[in-house]
């Protein structure tokens, strides 16, 4: 391992600087972290920023913390495992000569440096720690070579533990202007410029490639051997004793292959199993051990015995066999279904056995009460035993009225008494007699009487409690004693089952069989013999009423006539409405009434309303005897003009109706509108107008000449205007042509739009490249684009650039780039030429500038070529091009780069203390490396 060597860089004393290879600055821009900020712009990241030529407090490029605290830290992470070389710190100065007499050096004394993978500097090696300079020789700034690999760089200083030397400070601040951690960026290279590969599996010393340290699962001088004899890890340090079989664990993470021995787990199988699980993979249960305890991580068995209930060694069987509790050593039974009681309490899950209680089912049914649960009831047993307690037999029958194994049974049937064998019956309604007496609980079904209802009705009554009379029985018999049913009828005149109605519904006689229904206002007949007490109904005579009106006549006594019905017929004998209608020509309900509102015929129903002047037809044949009205013709006028005839007679002629269709044959007019190119109410009017068509709707305006096109198909006969085209020129030329027959080409409009159909002119202009009134016309004279205002560019040997988007066909003049040519290179390395694409410059930039193009000057503080070099540290800033400090040096400092102090006198002892002690340490170096 090496030892810890700092080497001072201080300016003034030029001997003792060492050179430091060209290692890349792992630390710039990365997160970093302090433990406090003083103000919100001394944060953290201004230690990594890149920039220190302000070196005060306040200045905005320092990391500053809150005063006042015994430890201080800050720290930086690089983002990764990186192979790191040596740290530079720049402390605060206040811009003031960096002595003794600077108030800053007593809080940079006794810092310390740590290289960590973790945030924690304790788990991290420790690079450097102050434990010797004074205020007068801690040097500012200061390189700290650190071979070693890690993630994050954390710098620290505490003063927790005085006294401390003379010239440190009571507190501790984090005043760091800048920290660069110098190093290889990609784990597992070593040497100058980082190009070189440590060996497989090593991290290796960043300078000379030693094996500083193993990655983990290997160990060795040259790590070449895989950690073995159950060892893991950074230098094998770790156990890992309990994989399946017993075989090695991964050598790196530890994880056993194929899995772990029985009673363990996890990836390294390290823990023994828990949470009541036991055997390979933790995959059994035990959780049945008395007292909650585990069972045995392997076998599973119980130290102390088992909790109530289960037995067996692993405590993982119920009790059965009817037995429950702790070592299953009391015993149950009598549970419904047979099954076993609960293995703990005893308790049976579904009740118990029929004529057994308790949650044990210990205990038998009492209280006249048997079965399931106890809860059915004996209690009609024979002088009050108890029943049987499983099937509540009675063991001495029963008392009198029950009846049954179990006397839970009323006796019914109509029965009643000791074992039911006694007979009652008839109770209203059906109902059971009292199961003890016999005697009915709601009196009598109709038809009887007595108290147990066993005495018939007599006397002409019946019914309930034979309160209903019953008389008019043929011959005098009695009726029904129950329903009060005469059983050979009735008397004559009167009706009904029980014989108590007078014939009515206009019969009479036996059985009121006998008809009777034409009695004036529809009285009632006398019911026996049938005779009309008030005379007869219109259309009727006779004593009965029985007889109806004839010979022509009707009504009230037969007074009224009736004819003109058709066929003859008699009419209705009480209205005179004739049943078949009229003869021919008259109408009415009696047919006594010609037809009139040009109607004729039978029933009137035939229409003769066209008759000149509106004069009624004959009634009966329907002739006009003046003639028909316009637009009819026949004998009754009915008949409408046809033929393409309308008018008078139908001695007018139309046509060209659409469709063909007849004209309205009054007027002439077409109901549908005209054949195609006709128009006029009687489409007699071929179009005009420049119009054709259905309605003439259709326009044909662009015929050449103006001429009317063709009234039925719109074609012009003599072609079309210009810009126009197809047979009825109403179509504007297309498809970039125009002019007369649309011959004429046009093209390039501006966003590909259509030129104008009759002139060719482009509307909104041409597309990039083309000019003129039709856009016909390239751009020349190297000019391009839109209008062609775009000049050309520099191109090559002077050929002009493409008319559309300016670009040169092969490629730019020396000195410009991009596709038009028009970009300037800028300073590129001896002056070579840029790339004539992109501008780059092939070897770099020229002094002074940087940037892809070369065209941008150096920032503050950056000198040279391509700007590669910083000014001088103690510089204000100095010349771009050669570094010379030409707006002044730092306090204190001076010369053309600053690099020399204004006052400094060293003494022979001074001299001869740093001499030693540079060449104390270089001996310290080779001594431990």
């Amino acid at each position: 391992m090496y030892a810890v060597v700092l080497l001072v860089c201080c300016s003034w004393v030029a001997l003792l600087c060492p050179s430091v290879q060209a290692y890349e600055n792992l630390a710039l821009k990365k997160p970093a972290w302090q433990s406090s900020t003083e103000m919100s712009y001394n944060g953290a990241e201004l230690a990594v920023d890149g920039l220190y030529t302000d070196l005060s407090w306040d200045g905005g490029q320092c990391a500053w913390s809150v005063g006042g605290q015994t430890t201080a830290e800050w720290g930086v992470d690089l983002g990764g495992v990186k192979y790191i070389h040596h740290v530079f710190i720049q402390y605060a100065t206040d811009n003031w000569v960096w002595d003794e007499y600077n108030g800053y050096t007593g809080y940079f004394l006794g810092f310390s440096v740590y290289i960590s993978n973790t945030t924690n500097k304790e788990d991290g090696v420790l690079c450097f720690r102050d434990t010797i300079y004074t205020r007068a020789t801690i040097p500012n700034p200061v390189n700290i070579t650190c071979p070693y690999h890690g993630r994050y760089v954390i710098y620290y200083n505490n003063r927790t533990h005085p006294p401390y030397p003379e010239g440190y400070s009571y507190d501790v601040y984090i005043e760091l202007c800048e920290v660069e951690v110098y190093g290889c960026p990609t784990p597992g290279r070593y040497g100058e410029n980082c190009s070189l590969l440590c060996p497989e599996n090593c991290h290796c010393d960043v300078i000379d490639k030693t094996c500083v340290e193993c990655v983990p699962g290997y160990k060795g001088h040259l790590c070449y051997e895989e950690c073995g004899g159950h060892t893991y890890g950074l230098e094998c340090k770790q156990s890992c004793g309990n994989c399946s079989g017993g075989v090695q664990c991964d050598h790196e993470t530890g994880s056993c292959p194929k899995g772990c021995d029985a009673g363990l787990y996890g990836d390294k199988c390290d823990l023994e199993c828990g949470g009541h699980t036991y055997g390979l993979g933790c995959k059994q249960s035990c959780g049945n051990c008395s007292g909650g305890v585990q069972c045995d991580h392997v076998t599973g068995t119980c130290p102390n015995g088992c909790v109530a209930g289960m037995s067996g060694d692993k405590c993982d069987l119920e009790c059965d066999g009817h037995t429950y509790g702790l070592g299953c050593k009391q015993s149950c039974g009598n549970c419904s279904g047979g099954v076993q009681c609960d293995h703990v309490t005893g308790i049976c899950p579904n009740g118990c056995v029929a004529g057994m209680s308790r949650d044990k089912c210990d205990l038998e049914c009492g209280g006249h009460t048997y079965g399931l649960g106890c809860k059915q009831s004996c209690g009609n047993c024979s002088g009050g035993v108890q029943c049987d307690h499983v099937t509540g037999i009675c063991p001495n029958g029963c008392v009198a009225g029950m009846s049954g194994d179990k006397c839970d049974l009323e006796c019914g049937g109509h029965t009643y008494g000791l074992e039911c064998k006694q007979s009652c019956g008839n109770c209203s309604g059906g109902v059971q007699c009292d199961h003890e007496t016999g005697s009915c609980p709601k009196g009598c079904d109709a038809g009887l009487y007595g108290d147990k209802c066993d005495l018939e009705c007599g006397g002409h009554t019946y019914g309930l409690g034979c309160n209903q009379s019953c008389g008019n029985c043929s011959g005098g018999v009695q009726c029904d004693h129950v329903t009060g049913i005469c059983p050979n009828g009735c008397v004559a005149g009167m009706s009904g089952d029980k014989c108590d109605l007078e014939c009515g519904g206009h019969t009479y006689g036996l059985e009121c069989k006998q008809s009777c229904g034409n009695c004036s206002g529809g009285v009632q007949c006398d019911h026996v013999t049938g005779s009309c007490p008030k005379g007869c109904d219109a259309g009727l005579y006779g004593d009965k009423c029985d007889l109806e009106c004839g010979g022509h006549t009707y009504g009230l006594g037969c007074k009224q006539s009736c004819g003109n019905c058709s066929g003859g017929v008699q009419c209705d004998l009480v209205t005179g409405i004739c049943p078949n209608g009229c003869v021919a020509g008259m109408s009415g309900e009696k047919c006594d009434l010609e037809c009139a509102g040009r109607t004729y015929g039978v029933e009137c129903k035939q229409s003769c309303g066209n008759c000149s002047g509106g004069v009624q037809c004959d009634h009966v044949t329907g002739n006009c005897p003046n003639g028909c009205d316009a637009g009819m013709y026949g004998d009754r006028c009915d008949l409408e003009c046809g033929g393409h005839t309308y008018g008078l007679g139908c001695k007018q002629s139309c046509g060209n109706c659409s469709g063909g269709v007849q004209c309205d044959h009054v007027t002439g007019i077409c109901p549908n509108g005209c054949v195609a190119g006709m128009s006029g109410d009687k489409c007699d009017l071929e179009c005009a107008g420049h119009t054709y068509g259905v309605e003439c709707k259709q326009s044909c305006g662009n015929c050449s000449g103006g001429v009317q096109c063709d009234h039925v198909t719109g074609n012009c006969p003599n072609g079309c205007d210009a810009g126009m085209y197809g047979d009825r020129c109403d179509l504007e030329c297309a498809g970039h042509t125009y002019g007369v027959e649309c011959k004429q080409s046009c093209g390039n409009c501006s966003g590909g739009v259509q030129c104008d159909h009759v002139t060719g002119k482009c509307p909104n202009g041409c597309d990039a490249g083309m000019y003129g009134e039709r856009c016909d016309l390239a751009c020349g004279s190297y000019k391009y684009g839109v209008e062609c205002k775009e000049v050309c560019g520099n191109c090559s040997n002077g050929i002009p650039c493409h008319h559309v988007d300016g670009s040169c066909p092969s490629g730019c003049d020396a000195g410009a780039y991009g596709v038009t040519c028009k970009e300037s290179c800028g300073n590129c390395s001896n002056r070579d030429t840029c790339n004539d694409v992109d501008g780059s410059c092939p070897y770099g930039c020229d002094v002074g500038v940087y940037g892809k193009t070369c065209d941008k000057a150096c920032q503050s503080g950056r000198y040279s070529i391509s700007c590669a070099k910083a000014c001088g540290q103690n510089c204000q800033g100095c010349n771009r091009f050669n570094g010379v400090c030409e707006f002044g040096c730092q306090p204190g400092w001076t010369g053309t780069f600053c690099e020399k102090r204004k006052v400094f006198a060293m003494t022979m002892k001074t001299s001869r203390f740093l001499l030693n002690w540079w060449i104390f340490n270089r001996s310290s170096t080779e001594l431990f490396s």
